[in-house]
């Protein structure tokens, strides 16, 4: 008899747990979701076997629940699930970017004959929506995981076995120890990203030309704050203390570097950011972390009609997907140049071969 999962919530991350089961196991998989075109697009695109119409005919015979829906959403779920008829022994996980409140909700579920384990699989993507669902999409990257104490261990492999067909690499730490990092290597590097933007939103107030100059790598060193506000929102208020202490720690940084600059000292400033780059470029490159990485190649182009068709057609040709793509620059008589964006490190360097086979130019920023 094939075992069934049941996921609620059928967007990128739901979807793409969806896949990885089906790629390992034997697995019956029903789906839920309040978008009804995202349930069609789901069946149509066979990442689930069957929609159900409620979440209580779906969780009834689940050996596995995954909630892969918003964090707030999440904390409402668990209430819900925990009146509902559930299959003894059954694994509820979540995939939620907090874990300390919704480690709390859970409780709920104590005598309910089921074992909760909080996850959060530190990978996604610039899409959204089932249809952009891969299989694929977790492979290398950090899959946490927050049993509690009490937490019977077989049921965590068990889990694990379940989440094998995503590749990723499991981690177990604490709800506190989550949020506490993935506060400070996710959530407060958002903060800042929208706080640039908005600083340079009120210069525009002052002087206009400031947005077309902000084009270029202000653009790009921002790019994460065009995440979802709804989901930011429900982040932060859920990792309210971990980003509260952030954000303080933050001010005596920035108040450290006006005093280096207002004392015009350039010893300590050039030491300020020697270390900054030694940290840096010591992390790990390539791997995927809390933050979805970006997967630019670079390619000078000479300006002349037709030059972008024949790029795109040279990597069409060898079955190379392009996740997106600028012109940086173009000016007459000079080369422009084109950054392409990839899915995943392999197309990129693909992509780089190929090109520099048909005699451009590319190169990557790290």
């Amino acid at each position: 008899m094939k075992r069934k999962a049941f996921v609620i919530g059928l967007g990128l991350i739901g979807g793409s747990i969806a896949l990885a089961l089906k790629r390992e196991h034997n697995v019956s998989i029903r789906g839920f979701d309040i978008n009804e075109q995202q349930v069609k697009m789901a069946q149509s695109l066979k990442v689930i076997d069957e929609a159900v119409e409620s979440i209580e005919a779906g969780v009834s015979e689940a050996d596995l629940i995954i909630l892969a829906t918003p964090v707030s959403k999440t904390e409402v779920l668990l209430e819900e699930i925990s009146t509902m008829a559930l299959k003894p022994g059954a694994i509820i996980t979540d995939v939620g970017s907090t874990k300390k409140r919704i480690f709390e909700k859970a409780s709920c579920l104590l005598d309910k004959g089921v074992t909760f384990i909080g996850g959060h699989p530190m990978a996604g993507s610039h899409k959204s929506g089932v249809e952009a669902a891969r299989a694929h999409l977790f492979e290398n990257a950090f899959y946490i995981l927050t049993p509690s104490e009490q937490t019977d261990m077989k049921q965590v492999i068990q889990l694990q076995n379940w989440l094998k067909g995503t590749h990723a690499k499991f981690i177990q730490l604490t709800p506190h120890q989550h949020d506490k990092l993935a506060g400070a290597i996710s959530h407060f590097p958002h903060i800042v990203a929208a706080g640039l933007v908005h600083q340079v939103a009120k210069i525009e107030d002052e002087d206009p030309l400031v947005s077309r100059l902000a084009a270029g790598g202000f653009r790009d060193i921002t790019r994460i704050a065009s995440g979802s506000p709804v989901m930011w929102r429900d982040i932060l208020l859920h990792n309210k203390d971990s980003l509260l202490e952030l954000l303080d720690k933050w001010q005596e940084e920035m108040t450290y570097v006006r005093e280096l600059i207002a004392k015009e000292d350039n010893v300590n400033i050039h030491q300020y950011f020697q270390e900054a780059k030694q940290f840096r470029d010591e992390l790990p490159a390539h791997r995927k972390g809390a933050i979805p990485a970006f997967y630019d190649l670079f390619v000078d182009v000479p300006d002349h009609p037709g030059v972008i068709s024949d790029v795109t057609k040279i990597l069409a040709d060898e079955n190379i997907s392009i996740t997106n793509i600028r012109i940086i620059e173009t000016r007459e008589d000079i080369m422009g140049v084109l950054r392409l964006s990839f899915r995943s490190q392999e197309d990129r360097l693909q992509a780089k071969q190929t090109l520099e086979a048909e005699l451009y130019e590319t190169y990557m920023e790290e």
